[in-house]
């Protein structure tokens, strides 16, 4: 599933390593990166993190706010520092895509297989101690990302 979430950024120009402060205010998520190129990557990041973390604990996703609730909803979850003040965009991040790249731990089964890869396969229903890895591959029509 794929969401993009409003994001403030807002550049320090203090002299920091990290002068971009990153707030993805509907998960209250906090980052920063080194240019303006890199908090985007640290959000997507921090918010593909996060929605994994929830999807594991069966939590529901947030919807993403529009712009008048973002900058609501950044006013309320800051106190030190003004994010509203910041550049206001969006970063957009595939949690299925995002799962696949970071989640490749093995879960013991019959087979070894990548830890999204059993997520999917669970979801879909799939016996997977009947089917190989590129079997299962083909049936979820789905490809390792490398």
């Amino acid at each position: 599933m794929k969401q993009v979430y409003p994001t403030f950024i807002l550049n320090t120009n203090d002299g920091s390593a990290h002068p971009f402060l990153v707030c993805v205010p509907d998960m209250e998520i906090f980052t920063e990166g080194d240019t303006f190129g890199d908090a985007i990557e640290m959000a997507r990041d921090a918010i593909g993190l996060a929605g994994i973390s929830m999807e594991e604990n069966k939590e529901e996703l947030p919807m993403p706010s529009d712009q008048k609730a973002a900058i609501e909803k950044v006013k309320q979850v800051t106190e030190d520092i003004d994010f509203s003040k910041g550049i206001l965009t969006y970063v957009d991040v595939d949690f299925s895509e995002y799962r696949k790249k970071v989640d490749t731990k093995t879960v013991r089964r019959n087979v070894a297989l990548p830890s999204w890869l059993n997520y999917e396969a669970e979801h879909a229903g799939i016996n997977v101690s009947r089917v190989l890895q590129e079997a299962l591959m083909n049936v979820l029509n789905v490809k390792r990302n490398i």
